[in-house]
């Protein structure tokens, strides 16, 4: 996600609040911010892949996915 598409996102918000959007400005809107929440997802899913534990005994242990 780029500081540009951020930052029309930012706009975007800001003219809701004030002035309505058109239907075409609320597509883009609505584009951008699943973009943004993807982006956000896999920067943590990365993250925690590269997460290790370390028990009592010093031993490293990745993480393991918790299935309900």
């Amino acid at each position: 996600m780029t500081q540009e598409k951020i930052d029309r996102i930012n706009e975007l918000a800001h003219k809701a609040k004030t002035i309505g959007l058109t239907p075409a400005e609320i597509a883009e809107r609505d584009k951008l911010r699943r973009e943004y929440i993807d982006a956000v997802k896999a920067s943590l899913v990365s993250e925690l892949d590269n997460t290790y534990i370390v028990d009592e005994q010093g031993n490293k242990r990745p993480l393991r996915k918790k299935f309900h």
